[in-house]
């Protein structure tokens, strides 16, 4: 009774810890019991480990440790294929490893294939492919599934697998067939997400998130999206409206072609990015009352005024990238609106810092800033950096140590990026008696004179903790959880 009870309390422990990755594999070592209970939580979904972009050298330990749960008939289907990717001392893992894995991401094995230093020559990938897919049991009931243009039949000889489906991602140019079947057998999906392309469109998608009764989360993921037919468009956002009572989360990389937002009433977070729209008219008058996050992007400051003034002063994190040059009565919106926001980015120009000390001193809870200085080509100025460092001393709320600091061009003259290096030096000078900062600067030359400035403030303990420009890791920032992870785009 005593040892159900240990386990029952460390396997509490361990799914408190199982989005702490470094905490969660020093739980591998503690003893048997633990490494036993930890193993199937790490490889519930191994892919989550590497939200950044892993190394060569990850794929290649991940990609050997699959093989080595291949069958002794596939290795040499395998080898009498010509395809010889063994190390010599094959060794049975320890754990079926496979058999915990409930979140499958073949995104992820296909790059993994491709930067493993093996030689597989491109018309064998797919033997390849198929034996990796053949270790997985038939009988695993997936949580999620990631997917590119795949043949119809590496899915739908196994619907059973993908019958209890949380999370589904895909091209819009997969089989309409696969689609369909999947709305066939799953109508509980919560999370959806679609890589979009300009000219293609797919009814199966359609399909697929009208018949859903618990969807809360849709993702259109497209870099370029001006060429999509309008009329598709207009009929994705329709089969949104069917799903309006659950919708939580959207993100849509074209403006609104009908009033669809309108309905959706319930949503928390909301993501935007304009390319090359012009037509604004269905972002006019939606109201977005229980709104907590907002990033838009090209989007005019009029009409996210206008969404920030529906809001009813839920948001904690907004994101205002390149909205025009005005910004006061934005910011003015933001300040009297959202008095409980936590992290804020925002494309500042000069003539919107006195606005923006006014944000600062109204919103007390603000704990991260990222500020993108913006260059005015009107009157052919850069932006003044020791102005804004000036009233972040004097303003900042108590609770604002976590800095990103960045600019709107690539190109600064030497003499003002100079400037900047001073300025920066003076305001980690001023903030001596404060928190000590967490500290990205995204765009001044990292030379040795810079990073002897920042190891400077670092040993004087002002900075807490530096991050490279170049870096690929950042500091903690909100991390919204329950949101489709960028990695699968």
């Amino acid at each position: 009774m005593l040892k159900q009870l240990n386990d029952d309390i460390i396997f509490l422990i361990l799914k408190e810890l199982k989005d702490d990755n470094k905490t969660i594999y020093s739980c591998l070592f503690v003893n048997r019991i633990w490494c036993k209970m930890t193993v199937p939580i790490l490889w519930n979904d191994p892919v989550k480990q590497f939200r950044t972009y892993p190394s060569k050298n990850v794929y290649i330990i991940l990609f050997n440790v699959l093989f080595l749960h291949l069958s002794e008939k596939s290795r040499n289907n395998l080898k009498n294929q010509g395809i010889d990717l063994f190390i010599e001392a094959y060794q049975k893992p320890l754990f079926n490893y496979i058999s915990y894995w409930k979140h499958l991401n073949l995104y992820f094995l296909e790059s993994m294939m491709m930067n493993v230093d093996k030689n597989i020559e491109k018309s064998k990938t797919s033997i390849v492919r198929n034996e990796l897919l053949n270790l997985f049991d038939i009988n695993t009931k997936f949580s999620s599934l990631s997917i590119q243009k795949l043949p119809c039949s590496q899915i739908l000889g196994n619907e059973y697998c993908f019958s209890k489906l949380q999370y589904f991602f895909c091209n819009v140019d997969i089989n309409r067939n696969i689609l369909e079947k999947l709305a066939e057998m799953n109508t509980s999906v919560e999370k959806l997400g679609f890589r979009i392309y300009n000219t293609s469109n797919n009814p199966g998608i359609i399909r697929l998130i009208e018949v859903q009764k618990n969807l809360k989360e849709v993702n259109f993921f497209s870099e370029f999206i001006t060429g999509l037919n309008e009329s598709y468009r207009k009929a994705l956002e329709e089969s949104l409206i069917k799903c309006s009572d659950t919708i939580q989360h959207l993100k849509i990389s074209w403006i609104p072609l009908t009033k669809f937002l309108s309905n959706l009433v319930n949503l928390v977070s909301l993501e935007i990015k304009a390319f090359n729209d012009t037509n604004w008219d269905h972002l006019i008058g939606v109201s977005l009352p229980f709104l907590k996050f907002l990033k838009v992007v090209s989007v005019p400051s009029e009409l996210i005024t206008s969404l920030v003034e529906s809001t009813r002063g839920f948001l904690v994190e907004i994101i205002v990238i390149f909205q025009g040059i005005d910004g006061e009565r934005l910011l003015q919106a933001i300040y009297q609106n959202c008095p409980n926001l936590n992290y804020l980015t925002f494309s500042l120009y000069d003539k919107d810092i006195l606005s923006f000390e006014n944000l600062l001193i109204n919103c007390q809870f603000l704990a991260g800033l990222k500020v993108i200085g913006m260059y005015d080509y009107r009157y052919k100025s850069e932006f003044n950096w020791n102005k804004l460092f000036e009233i972040l001393t004097r303003s900042a709320p108590v609770n604002l140590f976590r800095f990103k600091f960045s600019n709107n061009r690539n190109r600064i003259n030497s003499y003002n990026r100079n400037n900047i290096t001073k300025s920066l030096s003076l305001f980690f000078n001023n903030w001596k008696e404060r928190h000590p900062m967490l500290l990205q600067v995204m765009w001044v030359q990292q030379n040795q004179q810079f990073k002897d400035l920042i190891q400077l403030y670092k040993s004087k303990g002002i900075i807490k903790e530096y991050i490279s420009s170049y870096g690929l890791e950042e500091f903690e920032w909100i991390q919204l959880k329950n949101h489709i992870p960028f990695y699968d785009f």
